[in-house]
């Protein structure tokens, strides 16, 4: 009877010591999810070593960390049923948190924060300035274009993918999510990244296209712009583009209503609130949604990296025609625009014009050309809200 009793236990044990391994994530484990392991950690090193956007690519890196842990997924996310979506019983955090993403709640609720932290005052001062941020979406509209014609993609994934040439994160995400939900993962890291690594991409083209003597220019102090031009402003641009284009209402509406609210100087703790914990919130969440969408199986794809390839162009070519027409606006002008400010045009707000007052004190130390250049690079912020507005209208 003992020796019954020992050989049902030794049993027991042995199934209950095999259950634990199967459920390890060494057991579980995929080369697939070690090398988004991999690349998180060079994410991390990039957030937290060089600061390149760590507000950003911290909680992306985190995201695309923990879900390629063996096992993670089904716990973080929830189990697939044969049809692909997930069990009901079993969805997780992440499921949850991701509805946010899904159904573009997040990018314009970014977009609100946006708003109250943008200054327009440069570009009401000088509104040629909406000349170079128009300019700056030829990477988008050319990449469109290219990627359209390839046979890799339909028509609605290239628009998505165009759109990493705004150098706008949730712009990138809230045109993903409604034209191509499939590649979001992809085109939102690729973005991010992008962004992040704006003085290394940025630099290079805007030596190449300047010369020395046009990057000396110094510029004039823009005007002083009154409360009530700055109080009009996002009333009139929402009431235009309203007419003219609805498609880029969600983004665009909610960047004005911001910027009125900070403007108005009524709402004090509506301000504060849509500046900082609402922001800093939205910004947690949407960040570590979409690195938990770089899941080994899926992430790892010859589309993937045709995907950044595409967005390292659309955004090479967003600078480059932000910088020809400065480049014209500065013969027209006679020599009194530099052409560095062009660049800005981009809407990485305010890296891309630091970027401009950079690159302009390397040959004058004493030219100052950041108030300048804020005013194409909050122009660009309006153009990518547009440009965005145009792909869904022709393709949505």
């Amino acid at each position: 009877m003992q020796l019954l009793f020992n050989s049902l236990l030794a049993s027991d044990l042995g199934e209950m010591f095999r259950k634990l391994w199967e459920s390890t994530g060494i057991y579980n484990g995929q080369w697939e999810n070690y090398v988004m392991i991999l690349v998180s950690f060079v994410l991390f090193y990039l957030a937290i070593v060089k600061k390149f956007e760590p507000l950003l690519l911290l909680p992306i890196a985190f995201g695309m960390f923990f879900i390629n842990l063996p096992g993670a997924r089904d716990v973080l996310w929830g189990v697939e049923g044969p049809d692909g979506e997930v069990i009901e019983s079993t969805r997780g955090l992440i499921w949850y948190l991701f509805r946010g993403v899904e159904w573009v709640i997040y990018p314009p609720l970014i977009f609100l924060g946006i708003g109250v932290m943008t200054d327009f005052g440069p570009l009401i001062a000088n509104p040629k300035s909406m000349f170079m941020g128009a300019a700056a979406q030829l990477g988008v509209f050319l990449t469109f274009l290219a990627a359209a014609f390839l046979p890799s993609f339909t028509l609605k994934e290239a628009a998505a993918i165009a759109i990493i040439g705004g150098a706008d994160g949730p712009t990138a995400i809230y045109v993903a999510q409604k034209l191509a939900p499939h590649l979001l993962s992809a085109i939102a890291i690729a973005a991010y990244s992008y962004m992040a690594l704006i003085p290394v991409i940025q630099k290079p083209i805007m030596r190449l296209l300047t010369t020395k003597k046009e990057r000396a220019i110094k510029m004039k102090q823009l005007r002083k712009v009154s409360k009530l031009e700055r109080i009009l402003f996002p009333i009139v641009v929402c009431l235009v583009v309203g007419f003219l284009l609805p498609d880029a209402m969600p983004l665009l509406g909610m960047l004005m209503l911001g910027n009125l609210m900070r403007e108005s100087g009524v709402v004090g703790r509506l301000t504060d609130t849509a500046q900082n914990g609402l922001m800093n919130t939205i910004t947690i969440f949407l960040g570590v949604c979409v690195g938990t969408k770089a899941y080994g199986q899926t992430f790892l794809a010859w589309n993937t990296l045709l995907i950044i390839g595409l967005g390292l162009v659309a955004f090479c070519f967003g600078t480059v025609g932000g910088l020809l027409v400065g480049k014209l606006m500065c013969k027209l002008s006679g020599g009194k625009i530099n052409p560095l400010i062009g660049s800005a045009g981009v809407s990485a707000v305010p890296m891309a014009a630091r970027i401009s007052q950079d690159v302009g004190r390397e040959t004058d130390p004493d030219n100052h050309l950041l108030m300048h250049a804020m005013g194409p690079n909050v122009a660009g912020v309006i153009g990518s809200a547009i440009a965005a507005g145009v792909l869904l209208a022709i393709c949505g």
